[in-house]
Formats: C-alpha cells, structure tokens, sequence
C-alpha cells in the first residue's frame, strides 16, 4: 500500500527532496503523497522528524 501523510506533517518539506519517484508535493496545509505514483520505498518516513509519513 502507497505511503501517506498523516496530520503530524510539519511542512518541513525534507520527505519531498527525498522521493526518488517526485510523488511528494506541497498540498495546502502539508504535503501530500500521489498513491499512483509511490512506490512504497519508505524514504519519506526515513527523514520525517515526525513520522508524519506512513504506509495506508
């Protein structure tokens, strides 16, 4: 299952350099991750500083 951004999200933006397929992009109140294109790598939620990323 594709990762997710939970509410923790500080919009710190360091998980959206961190995708190595450009799913991550900024949404309105925090980033937000595209399902289709995430390929559940887990390198989101390695650099979170507040495991805001997580697998659905």
């Amino acid at each position: 299952m594709a990762y997710i951004i939970g509410d923790a999200c500080i919009s710190c933006g360091a998980c959206e350099s961190e995708c190595p397929v450009e799913c991550i992009s900024a949404g309105d109140d925090q980033y937000v991750i595209d399902a289709d294109s995430c390929i559940e790598c887990g390198s989101c939620a390695d650099v979170c500083p507040v495991e805001a990323p997580c697998a659905e």
